[in-house]
Formats: C-alpha cells, structure tokens, sequence
C-alpha cells in the first residue's frame, strides 16, 4: 500500500501526457501478454511501437516490463542497418565503373600470349582497340591471371620462331591386303609443309633410317633443327647420323605426339584423303600411291599456310573455261581455267 500511494503521489506531478503515453505503454504491453502464445511473442508491430517510444519519450525505459532496454537498443540498430541496405540497393552504384567481361578476358588474353608484357604496354593496346580503362585497372585485373604459358604455347611459340630451320621425321604403319604391316618414313619441312622425303619398308633398321635421313637433307639444304620422337627404331646410330649432318635432333617428350604437330598432323590427312579410301597390294603399290599423294599435296590448299600452298600456286583470273584434274584416281581434284 505504501508503494502504492508513493506512486500515486509521484504521478500527481506528472504532465497529462506522460500519463497518456505510459497508459498507452502499459496497455500496448498487455495486448501482448493476452495473446495465445506459450511465451508471448512481439511483432514487427510491437518493435516499430517501442522504437517510437525510445525516440519520442524519455522515460521509456520505466514502462518497460516484457524485454529489456537493451533489446530495444538491439533493434533500433537491426533497423538502421536494414535501411541503410535499402537505400544502397535503390540508390544508382557510384564509385569506379566495372569493366565489361569482354574486357576482362581481352586482358586476360593478351597477359597469357605475351608473358614479357607489364601493364604500359596491355594499356596503350588496349587504347589502341579504343577501350577506355585506366593503367591502374589493368594492373589489378594482371594480378588474378596466370602469368607463366602453358607447355604448349612454349612449343608453338618455339615452332613459329624457327619454323624456317626445322624439318621433323616421324613413321605411321599401313596394313596390306595380305595382313602385313608396312612403315612408311617421312621428312617434312615446317616453313611450307613440303614432304622433303619419304619412303616405304617392311623391315626398318637404324642403318635404313640414317640412310634416309642423308638422301632427304644434304648438306645445302640441310636444316638447324630436325623433330623426332623417342621410338626405338632410331636407337643411337640415327641421333650420331643426325648431329654429323650439324642438326641438332630434338626428341619430343614421351607419350606427346602433340609436339610434333606437322608432323602427325600430315599423318592424319594422309589417312584421311588416301588410305582410308585404298588398300595397298604390296610395298611398290604403296609407294606409288603415296607418291601420287604427295604430289597433291604440293598443291592442295593449306588452312595452316593461310590457304595458300605448299608450292606455291598464285591465284589465277576468272575469265576462260574452268577444267578439273583428277588426282589420286578420281578421289580429289585440282581445278584451273584454260583460255
């Protein structure tokens, strides 16, 4: 009764609305607790209510009954995170402008195609193909991108650079009508892709390999570097041939024909436009097929030779009568214009 009557005393001194606002207070509380819930649960309702209260009522606190102050303080701080995220999303993005992933990749592209180039020398390209970036961008977007070339931009990088001074030789089998296994030996040139030599056996030995290798290149003619893979046949009669003719032989790595490209790839044209289409008697009649196929593919087009020819045939006029070549039998043909 006491506490009663000094609360009664204190509330005389009080304004109207200090009364008004804590009956509200009061009553918004009891709305709570009358709700069917175990423990009573506040709504966003609820929340709003008291952080108006916090904001416009100074003796909030005292009201209080169902959480603590601190809590409401933890709210009002949920809050003005959640507007200030509202208000980043609905406002324009300032700041520094993104690049474009076309750009991104250009970048990415040039860093892993010219390993010797900084950023100046990517910026002034980039400038050159009218992007506009800054020099700083370029450096941060050099720092996310591999840097060191994979082995097989080394070895085309290497083949391009020296194509003019290297032949390679390789062996592909064909299989006979009778079921036997023939080799055939090849040399080609990397800077037209011209068949320097070939040759057809049974039976290759090391002594027949170097004597093909010396009736393929003499000595004025002869190249810098010569390709060649790790196959037994050479065994170490055919690497002295080699470095006594003053080339130096490079051996592919083991279980990577990609690295002598030319070569494998004239094996699987040669496949693909006569052997597949044929099937040799015996050595002779491969050797003529083969032969017939070499000198179409003199003059045949190139994609590699941007669609020029190994021998060089220059392009002709549009006027007179166009004519077709047979080669290989009938498989392919050359086409010209006679008058």
């Amino acid at each position: 009764m006491f506490r009663l009557w000094l609360g009664l005393v204190a509330r005389s001194f009080r304004s109207r609305r200090d009364l008004l606002i804590e009956n509200l207070a009061l009553l918004q509380q009891l709305s709570v607790l009358k709700r069917k819930h175990p423990r009573p649960k506040l709504l966003a309702v609820d929340r709003i209510f008291w952080l108006l209260a916090r904001r416009c009522w100074s003796s909030w606190k005292q009201s209080l009954i169902l959480v603590s102050p601190d809590t409401v303080v933890r709210w009002h701080r949920a809050g003005f995170r959640w507007y200030w995220s509202m208000i980043t999303k609905i406002r324009e993005n300032r700041g520094r402008k993104k690049i474009s992933k076309e750009l991104r990749d250009l970048i990415f592209r040039m860093v892993a195609e010219n390993p010797s180039w900084g950023a100046p020398r990517i910026h002034g390209e980039l400038l050159m193909l009218g992007f506009d970036v800054s020099e700083r961008t370029i450096s941060r977007w050099m720092r996310r991108s591999p840097r060191k070339p994979g082995p097989a931009q080394l070895w085309r990088a290497f083949l391009r650079n020296h194509r003019e001074a290297i032949s390679a030789m390789d062996f592909f089998t064909v299989p006979t009508v009778t079921f036997g296994i023939l080799y055939c030996f090849f040399v080609i040139a990397h800077d037209r892709r011209r068949i320097v030599h070939f040759n057809v056996t049974q039976h290759p030995t090391s002594t027949w390999i170097s004597q093909q290798i010396r009736e393929a290149l003499p000595f004025a003619d002869c190249p810098r570097f010569l390709l060649l893979d790790h196959d037994a046949k050479y065994g170490f009669e055919v690497l002295e041939t080699i470095r006594s003719m003053k080339i130096q032989p490079v051996q592919t790595s083991i279980g990577c024909p990609w690295q002598n490209g030319t070569a494998e790839r004239w094996v699987g044209s040669c496949r693909r436009e006569l052997l597949d289409h044929v099937i040799p008697l015996n050595e002779r009649h491969l050797k003529r097929l083969l032969s017939e196929y070499v000198a179409y593919h003199e003059d045949r087009t190139h994609i590699g030779l941007g669609k020029s020819t190994p021998a060089g045939r220059t392009p002709i006029s549009k006027h007179g009568r166009l004519i077709a070549w047979p080669r290989l039998g009938g498989l392919h043909h050359r086409y010209d214009r006679v008058a």
